[in-house]
């Protein structure tokens, strides 16, 4: 149980954040929770050194100090949305500044190697040296479970505002391997490629992946995942079009601003190619336990923010001028 120490801290950092006073705020978080044990604690650290970063010119290292206050308190307490939507705005933000989130300040500076940079290179090729004594067969085929989509949309009537643009996501293949393996098979065999975003929403989310009929009513699973229109099968579906994949939704992953769910219909297990990434402004908890977030976007969420809020046909929420998804590329 939090102290009234602790909480009166709390309040009092807040109203300084307020009044735009970080120095102060950070000073009242140290001597009210002296250990840094809660995650808010941490929250609201980030939120002060952000707010510092900015008074200071768009200073790097302070950026990057908030996004490890952040870090903390996701660690500390993974379900805290407003940390995760504190974090990816910073992380979108600092996009659009050319700030790297990462901690590779400690190894590069300014594009040279820092001396800690240097032995971590020695000591790397080491290790990949004796990795490949080791598990060459291993090494072979080995991916990271990142996609990078590309995407172009207009913002605007203009065409000339057209731009193509990347979005990368972290797959969370140990939290949703059914989903992770599908989607990666799906863009390896390149189904998305050059598909449209079909249904978009302000304040919501924007959906595509509808590589069969490109209007949300298609689109199936890579390959059969022991489902058939969403029921259990022992054998191979008599159709390909009727693959589906078993519902991966109480993994502990939450619809928080900036992630990729699946699509589905209302009943269980239906999910097939078909996707949504949620943008910055929105949080549609009430699809936690019923879709599967299966990523998180580390990188272009603010592109999806503006694609987000692009002119759509009122009956049936299809942008006005296309957002296609060019290519999904996996690493």
């Amino acid at each position: 149980m939090v102290s009234k120490k602790i909480e009166q801290g709390w309040l009092e950092a807040e109203k300084q954040i307020k009044l735009e006073n970080p120095t102060g705020a950070l000073e009242i978080l140290r001597k009210a929770d002296a250990d840094a044990g809660e995650s808010k604690t941490w929250r609201l650290a980030g939120e002060a050194k952000a707010m510092q970063a900015r008074q200071s010119n768009n200073d790097k290292k302070l950026f990057k100090d908030a996004v490890g206050h952040y870090e903390s308190a996701l660690k500390s307490n993974p379900n805290d949305k407003k940390a995760r939507r504190g974090l990816n705005s910073l992380r979108s933000e600092m996009d659009g500044l050319g700030i790297r989130a990462g901690g590779m300040s400690m190894f590069i500076d300014d594009g040279a190697p820092t001396f800690l940079g240097i032995v971590s290179i020695v000591v790397a090729i080491g290790l990949v040296l004796v990795g490949l004594k080791v598990i060459p067969d291993q090494l072979a085929g080995e991916t990271n479970d990142i996609a990078v989509m590309t995407i172009s949309f207009q913002s605007s009537n203009d065409p000339s505002s057209r731009q193509s643009v990347n979005v990368t996501i972290d797959l969370h293949r140990e939290d949703a391997p059914i989903h992770v393996d599908n989607f990666v098979k799906l863009a390896q065999r390149g189904e998305y490629d050059s598909t449209i975003f079909h249904r978009v929403i302000d304040d919501f989310m924007i959906q595509g992946g509808d590589f069969q009929n490109s209007d949300g009513t298609g689109g199936y699973a890579a390959e059969f995942y022991g489902y058939c229109n969403g029921q259990i099968s022992a054998v191979t579906c008599s159709s390909e079009s009727d693959f589906t994949i078993p519902d991966e939704a109480d993994n502990g992953l939450l619809h928080d601003s900036c992630v990729i769910s699946m699509a589905k219909t209302s009943s269980p297990d239906t999910g097939g190619s078909q996707f949504f990434l949620i943008p910055e402004d929105s949080i549609p908890d009430w699809l936690d336990g019923v879709h599967t977030v299966f990523g998180t976007i580390t990188s272009g969420c603010g592109y999806v923010t503006q694609m987000s809020e692009v002119a759509t046909d009122s009956s049936n929420d299809l942008p006005v001028n296309q957002i296609t998804l060019e290519s999904v590329v996996i690493s």
